[in-house]
């Protein structure tokens, strides 16, 4: 969702946005990006390989449009880029969202020999871009640019809390832990499950909310039957419009074992939802343990059951936490901030 919702804030006098996606099942965002206002072509390919070849067509379609910078993100379309930018000198900008011990040794070693062939490189964290700098040594700048939210759009909604609650079937009174998530090993879910399951057998009317999808799925359902919790841990699957889950989580609890800086964290934090989390990567950068949410060591995970209690067992210091996961986000995440800091760059690049 970073990308339509920070098309709602450019300077669409000053810029014009294209956007270019290679595996056409991942069109989820198409609709959205479209009714902000930009254009949204697929350049369709099997896989990420088959993408690489993909790069005729984009430089074809920056000299038919006049394209005066390019913006990658994620790597395979960070290879293709670069490769956009040796042939035509078009500025290349590539946001990093991951840190670069976490690839596949694939990813990894294309990425560390072609990463020179771009203008400047953005960590969404500092840890991200302290993975950079330490795995690839670049010779092009590498800055961080914080992600953000866009605090006025995310608000708590208490009617959409009832409603969502009734069309989910949990009972109005309950409280709901959730996450939002791809289905991936870093999300860490099947532990997530664990965890939850250690909560409500002391909580049974607590409730649980995984929204999202992935190559995962059928191993952490598999896990959710195995442990017996069809009936209190809701998947909605994959959703464009997050603002209804949101108002109905009470807690947002993370079980990651990495992270770059998660858009989602930050959503539910301008949404009031209390974090429970693993201090994973840019995590720590946005929640102070004991100051705007609770966090964990990665290693230690099964606190987020002794955590997510804390709160349960208190009813206004669960309040107090999502007061505080708001302001957090407020003063220091917004959306705006990182938006100007980002059309900035661009003006920025263009004129070299």
């Amino acid at each position: 969702m970073l990308l339509p919702e920070t098309l709602k804030l450019h300077d669409k006098d000053k810029f014009e946005f294209h956007y270019i996606y290679f595996l056409p099942w991942k069109d989820q965002m198409v609709g959205a990006i479209e009714n902000v206002g930009a254009r949204v072509s697929c350049f369709s390919a099997k896989d990420n390989i088959r993408l690489l070849f993909q790069y005729k067509k984009i430089l074809g379609y920056c000299s038919k449009y006049e394209i005066d910078l390019i913006h990658c993100h994620l790597p395979w379309a960070g290879f293709v880029g670069r490769f956009v930018h040796r042939k035509t000198g078009i500025p290349m900008l590539y946001t990093e969202h991951n840190m670069q011990e976490r690839y596949h040794i694939v990813t990894k070693t294309i990425n560390k020999i072609s990463f020179n062939s771009q203008s400047l490189a953005l960590g969404v964290s500092q840890d991200v871009t302290d993975s950079i700098t330490k795995n690839i040594n670049p010779k092009i700048p590498v800055r961080t640019l914080l992600n953000g939210v866009n605090t006025d759009s995310f608000r708590r909604d208490h009617d959409l809390r009832t409603k969502t609650k009734q069309e989910l079937g949990i009972p109005e009174e309950a409280l709901v832990i959730g996450n939002v998530a791809i289905f991936r090993f870093q999300k860490r879910l099947i532990e997530w499950l664990r965890v939850f399951k250690e909560i409500e057998a002391k909580n049974p009317n607590v409730y649980g909310i995984i929204v999202g999808a992935g190559p995962l799925e059928e191993e952490i359902k598999a896990e959710l039957e195995n442990l017996k919790l069809e009936k209190k841990v809701l998947f909605p699957g994959l959703q464009t419009n997050m603002k209804p889950y949101f108002s109905a989580l009470d807690i947002f609890m993370m079980s990651s074992s990495f992270e770059g800086l998660p858009i989602a964290l930050l959503e539910a934090m301008s949404m009031e939802c209390a974090v429970v989390s693993t201090d994973a990567g840019g995590i720590k950068e946005v929640i102070r343990n004991e100051q705007d949410g609770l966090t964990c060591k990665v290693e230690e995970w099964k606190k987020l059951s002794d955590l997510c209690q804390i709160l349960i067992d208190d009813p206004k210091k669960l309040k107090n936490y999502k007061k505080a996961a708001r302001e957090r986000v407020v003063n220091n995440f917004s959306l705006k901030r990182m938006v100007d800091e980002l059309e900035g760059i661009y003006s920025e690049l263009v004129t070299e």
